[in-house]
């Protein structure tokens, strides 16, 4: 009789991190058992997904691209002088996607509670492709399939080395950097998001409906349920890493005036002097929250010739936001972004 105890405790325990429970369902009900508006407190805000560029795949499971890797040498020829032929290189690279999916299952007595059977069911939706899309945004900055073979590689585990080829678009500002300023100029030739070939491109949200789940207790009962399935294919492809610079700055020594510490302004217009051609497609910085206050307050103790500005933008909803603007290239929040970095070496 324990050990019948003890399972069914393991179970329900279980069952509570992976299923809406009645204490759940109590916790979004108004006094009137209507469902209440939550506070989203722990959204975030990664506006990069705003921002970047999707491109289908040529591969059911990602994309090979084509990189030029060497040209070829021309000859100074003198009269009755021959000249060889020559030829240039090229190296193809493959970049896998990740397939992200989560499910979402509730007792259907329980979302039938609410007289309001659907609106219960998309609190949970809502949270649901909120933390699908903080585990994208922060895949797509620290992502690294040498560590997580299931996932796709992000910006910094490429621009990682200062004895890369692509060293020369990462600038170190301070003495134990731990956090990380991005500029990142989307375009298919540039850098891109991509999706497998032939599948649907963003997050999608498939309503499975009325569902008898087995074995609900571990001990082979059943249970009707209501049942969503979300997922989203993704992976990154940069093909020209020219067109991405990293700067890693040390966060504890910023101040509002840049007397010490970063100049951030500084630091971001030689990020915009290493890339080829900020209009090779859409320019965007991103920074997490802390960083864009600072720029702000530097913004003000700068001089009145400074390439630093606010405008108004509208994002994909058709929202208007006022966001800084460094030679004309919107500072974008990312919150992924707060987390502390590996100093690059």
């Amino acid at each position: 009789m324990r050990l019948i105890y003890l399972l069914m405790s393991f179970v329900t325990t279980t069952l509570a991190t992976t299923h809406p429970t009645l204490m759940d369902h109590m916790s979004r009900m108004k006094p009137d058992n209507g469902i209440d508006t939550i506070a989203e407190i722990l959204n975030q805000t990664n506006e990069i997904l705003d921002d970047a560029v999707w491109v289908e795949g040529n591969l059911p499971t990602g994309h090979r691209s084509t990189i030029r890797s060497g040209l070829p040498a021309p000859t100074w020829r003198k009269l009755y002088g021959g000249v060889q032929p020559t030829k240039s290189r090229t190296v193809q690279v493959t970049d896998a996607c990740g397939m992200m999916e989560a499910y979402a299952e509730c007792d259907k007595a329980l979302a039938d509670l609410a007289n309001n059977t659907m609106e219960f069911r998309a609190t949970e939706d809502r949270a649901h492709i909120e933390g699908m899309s903080q585990e994208l945004a922060s895949t797509l900055f620290f992502g690294n399939e040498a560590t997580e073979p299931e996932a796709f590689t992000g910006f910094a585990p490429r621009f990682n080395s200062l004895s890369a080829e692509n060293a020369d678009n990462i600038i170190k500002a301070g003495d134990t950097e731990d956090r990380s300023i991005w500029l990142i100029i989307w375009s298919p030739t540039t850098a891109h998001m991509i999706y497998p070939k032939g599948s649907m491109v963003g997050l999608q949200r498939e309503d499975k409906g009325q569902v008898t789940i087995e074995s609900i207790d571990g001990a082979g009962g059943r249970m009707e349920a209501y049942r969503t399935h979300y997922r989203w294919d993704a992976g990154l492809c940069i093909r020209d890493w020219r067109y991405v610079v990293r700067i890693q700055y040390d966060e504890s020594t910023l101040t509002k005036n840049a007397a010490t510490g970063p100049d951030l302004i500084d630091l971001m217009q030689q990020a915009v002097d290493l890339v080829p051609n900020v209009n090779a497609g859409r320019a965007v910085f991103y920074a997490n929250r802390t960083l864009r206050g600072y720029l702000r307050r530097q913004m003000m103790n700068k001089t009145v010739n400074s390439t630093l500005t606010q405008e108004t933008i509208k994002r994909p909803n058709g929202a208007e936001i006022v966001v800084p603007m460094i030679d004309g290239i919107p500072v974008r929040r990312v919150d992924s972004l707060a987390a502390a970095e590996t100093e690059i070496s």
